[in-house]
């Protein structure tokens, strides 16, 4: 009987195990799903449990300030970086020869005004060997208007000699420099805002001394960026212009020509004998310093032997 019994449990706990293994071929798990390069680039990792905790444990006092104020930055940083429309310095000469000088200097003058410029310099030399009389200016123009004012200058023109146009790409100095400034404003205001917060005397002393470098920098760097902006807006240009008169000449061949000639040829040789001699000095001195001692040697030598 015992023996039936545990043949009977055998063949009970085979069957068991068999319809475990036929249920467990059944389970079908579904495919990987392969996803894109791009899902898997953009997709976020996530921390394990309990690092945020941990993070918090460990960060410093203050630092959540710090996170803010460098966040700040950023934003400000951007907003500098915004304005990154070409900044262009154009400068230019030009010479010419032009028949009528005041006329030109008049019409000149009057694109000028026309075109919103101003001069800067204004100079006349008149050179009697070479009988030229020119005009030298120097002006400032917008720079949207420079081409205008530079065709009607050149439209004046009889013979132009030169033309020179010069320009300079500054939008990487303009960049640095107004960032530069930005930042040092932003400090400034970091600064005050430790100002408003401290209480004691030695802080307050070490936060005006750093304020008064932050505000010398900033009106510093604030120079340098107007006087950029100024080269930008307004292109400089440099105008000579001028006029060859001939020399007249006088080609009779008379008898009162000749002599008149002759008179002033004459005064002309007793002028340049005259200053030639003044020239000479020197020359002159000492041979009449050798002269008197030659002579006075003589003199001595005639008395000894006359003794």
């Amino acid at each position: 009987m015992k023996r039936l019994i545990f043949v009977a449990g055998l063949f009970l706990a085979l069957a068991a195990c068999k319809n475990k293994n036929a249920n467990v071929d059944m389970v079908k798990f579904p495919p990987p799903v392969v996803k894109a390069d791009v899902e898997v680039t953009n997709a976020k990792v996530l921390p394990p449990p309990g690092n945020d905790a941990l993070e918090e444990a460990d960060a410093p006092v203050g630092s959540e300030d710090k996170v803010n104020g460098d966040n700040a930055n950023a934003a400000n940083n951007n907003a500098q970086v915004s304005d990154t429309s070409k900044k262009i310095i154009k400068e230019g000469t030009i010479e010419f020869e032009t028949a009528n000088l005041a006329a030109t200097r008049k019409k000149i003058l009057g694109s000028l005004k026309k075109y919103g410029g101003y001069v800067d310099e204004d100079d006349q030399t008149t050179n009697g060997d070479s009988n030229r009389k020119e005009y030298e200016l120097k002006i400032r123009i917008p720079a949207n208007n420079f081409d205008l004012l530079l065709d009607t200058v050149s439209s004046t023109a009889d013979k132009i000699d030169s033309r020179t146009i010069t320009i300079t790409d500054v939008t990487t100095q303009y960049i640095d420099i107004k960032t530069r400034l930005d930042n040092k404003k932003i400090l400034e205001k970091r600064y005050l805002e430790l100002l408003s917060k401290s209480s004691k005397i030695s802080d307050l002393l070490e936060i005006e001394n750093k304020l008064t470098e932050i505000r010398s920098a900033i009106e510093s760097t604030q120079g340098q960026l107007n006087y950029l902006s100024r080269q930008v807006a307004y292109s400089s240009l440099d105008i000579t212009f001028y006029t060859q008169q001939t020399a007249q000449v006088n080609s009779g061949n008379g008898p009162a020509y000749k002599f008149k000639t002759a008179i002033a040829d004459g005064w002309q040789i007793l002028q340049n004998l005259f200053f030639g001699i003044i020239t000479l000095w020197p020359v002159i001195l000492l041979l009449v310093i050798i002269y008197w001692l030659i002579k006075r040697w003589r003199k001595r030598r005639k008395v000894k032997k006359a003794v």
